[in-house]
């Protein structure tokens, strides 16, 4: 009989602590996303099966099949969409074992019919639990209700539907993410200081909660309306490179951007072509490689990350824990953490 495989042995393997490979297992926290793969790495050599998965295992031969539907926004980035697809991945290979599937509909629009319609597919194809990241708008959270009340849970993520009557939601406080952002800047810039805040689109509720964070904690530390300047960018690199340069054109007392949304290169970019870089700080948001760089350059001071991939993958282990073992979600393992990032913590 072979010898059963141990978290120690796949910590050996990826050079990690017991620890950090029970928090890839279990999303309890940010985990760097190479240290993940590392992790998952050795999890797929080793053939490590978590005594609740064997369980699980044994059973899904008996079990009867179950679909999982996912609704996606449009036009979120390659960031968003890479990592929320990577973590989409993750959930459809440990939830193979539970006989359940997952089946995934991207809207193409910002019509909000679209997504109705979508969410409607997703029910006829036999969906029995959502994961949802749709904009805020009323009729869509009027459906979602609608799919709740008749027994479909809906679980939202990245943004939030919070007046549709859905499960929970997974992800950062994101009003809360905007007032650190706001203690960042503060610390940056003089207090006489211009600063222009870039949000991607205000017809999601993220996007409208970090902005809504970020001005309020601004009031209370000093800063008058007038010191803010607020411009959507939607997600787009070169309306992030004009809004950002024209702003810098007309303000000449700018001193802080903060980065609400996607493109920060864009941002980096209409900062260096003024040859302002050093003089206006830069908030913002998640961390990639190109977000390292800029950090590691000094194009940016300060980054508020996510974790992207969770997001994607545990919206879906959260229903099946409730369709398959009748558990409901825990708030705290929905709700993400809240680190901040510079040039000297890249590592951590």
């Amino acid at each position: 009989m072979s010898k059963r495989v141990t978290i120690q042995m796949v910590a050996d393997l990826a050079g990690v602590s017991r620890g950090t490979v029970d928090r890839v297992l279990n999303n309890r926290s940010y985990v760097r996303s190479d240290v993940r793969e590392r992790v998952l790495a050795a999890l797929a050599e080793t053939g490590y099966v978590s005594p609740r998965d064997a369980h699980l295992q044994t059973l899904g031969t008996a079990l009867q099949p179950l679909k999982l539907g996912v609704l996606l926004p449009s036009g979120s980035g390659a960031q968003f969409q890479d990592d929320i697809e990577q973590g989409i991945r993750y959930a459809r290979e440990e939830l193979a074992g539970s006989s359940i599937q997952v089946s995934v509909a991207r809207c193409k629009t910002d019509i909000p019919q679209e997504a109705i319609s979508l969410l409607n597919s997703l029910i006829e194809e036999g969906a029995a639990g959502l994961a949802i990241c749709a904009q805020s708008d009323r009729s869509i959270q009027r459906r979602v209700a609608e799919l709740t009340s008749s027994g479909i849970p809906c679980i939202t993520f990245n943004s939030d539907l919070p007046d549709s009557g859905r499960l929970c939601f997974v992800g950062q406080d994101i009003r809360r993410t905007g007032r650190v952002a706001a203690q960042l800047m503060s610390k940056c810039v003089p207090p006489d200081a211009l600063i222009l805040a870039t949000v991607g689109n205000l017809k999601f509720d993220g996007h409208r909660q970090r902005l809504s964070g970020f001005q309020a904690r601004l009031a209370e530390l000093g800063f008058a309306p007038e010191q803010l300047v607020v411009a959507e960018t939607f997600n787009d690199y070169g309306t992030t490179v004009s809004v950002v340069s024209d702003a810098i054109a007309r303000y000449p007392g700018l001193r802080g951007v903060y980065m609400a949304n996607l493109n920060v290169s864009g941002c980096a970019e209409a900062i260096r072509a003024a040859g302002r870089r050093g003089q206006i700080r830069v908030v913002c948001h998640d961390v990639n490689e190109s977000i390292r760089q800029m950090l590691l350059n000094g194009s940016v001071d300060f980054t508020i990350p996510q974790d992207m991939v969770r997001q994607g993958e545990l919206p879906l282990l959260l229903l099946r824990d409730l369709l398959r073992r009748g558990i409901r979600p825990d708030p705290v393992r929905a709700r993400g953490r809240i680190d901040v990032l510079c040039a000297e913590n890249l590592t951590v």
